[in-house]
C-alpha cells in the first residue's frame, strides 16, 4: 500500500517501506505463488458461496487469526507471528491477527487489484527495509526491481525475520531511516 501511495501521490517526496507484503499477489497466487489458475478458481468459488453465506446469517465468517495452540512443525514465519500476536510483544483484544481474523472473504477484494501496476513510475526516493530470513523478503525484491532512478535503495537487514521489525528496537535501523530522510528531501 505505501508503494502504491508513492506512485499515486506526487506530494509524497520519500516513501520508507519495512517488511512489505504485497496482499493482492499474495491473496490471488498464494505464498512464493503456488497457487494456479484452477486453485484460484475453485478459491473464488468457495469464497463467494461463503459470501451468500454470510449475508444470509447477517455477519461474516472470520478466518482466524495467528494459530493457537502453535503446531510443533507450523512454517518458521507462522511461529513468528505467534512470538509476536500471541504473546505481549504484540498481543491486543482488539487485533484480528491475535483473535479472530480478519473476514474470510475480504481476501476476494485483493485477488483482482494490481497493487504496485505503476510502481516503476515512481519518482520519489524509497528506502524498503526487510529481514534476511523474512518469508515475504521476495516481495521486496521482486517490488524493487521495478523501481527506477538513484533515489531508491533496499536494505536486507541479515538474520531478521518479518516481526523482528514490528517492535525490536535495536533491530529497525532508525539511523539509516533518518539519513535517507534528510538526504533525500
Amino acid at each position: 500500500m505505501t508503494l502504491n501511495a508513492a506512485a499515486n501521490d506526487t506530494r509524497i517526496k520519500v516513501t520508507v517501506a519495512s517488511t512489505m507484503y504485497v496482499m493482492s499477489r499474495v491473496s490471488a497466487q498464494g505464498y512464493f505463488d503456488a497457487v494456479d489458475e484452477e486453485a484460484r478458481y475453485e478459491m473464488r468459488k468457495s469464497l463467494n458461496e461463503q459470501r451468500t453465506v454470510d449475508y444470509k446469517n447477517g455477519e461474516y465468517k472470520r478466518a482466524g487469526g495467528v494459530v493457537d495452540p502453535l503446531l510443533e512443525d507450523a512454517p518458521s514465519f507462522v511461529k513468528d507471528y505467534y512470538d509476536y500476536y500471541k504473546t505481549n510483544r504484540g498481543y491486543h483484544e482488539r487485533s484480528l491477527n491475535s483473535n479472530d481474523g480478519w473476514n474470510t472473504t475480504s481476501s476476494l477484494s485483493f485477488m483482482n487489484i494490481l497493487l504496485l501496476q505503476y510502481s516503476n513510475e515512481i519518482r520519489n526516493a524509497v528506502l524498503m527495509i526487510h529481514g534476511e530470513k523474512d518469508h515475504s523478503l521476495y516481495f521486496s525484491q521482486d517490488a524493487f526491481k521495478k523501481l527506477k532512478g538513484d533515489n531508491k535503495k533496499l536494505t536486507v537487514i541479515p538474520n531478521v525475520c518479518h516481526t523482528d521489525l514490528y517492535d525490536k528496537t535495536n533491530i529497525i535501523p532508525f539511523e539509516e531511516i533518518t539519513e535517507f530522510f534528510k538526504n533525500m528531501i
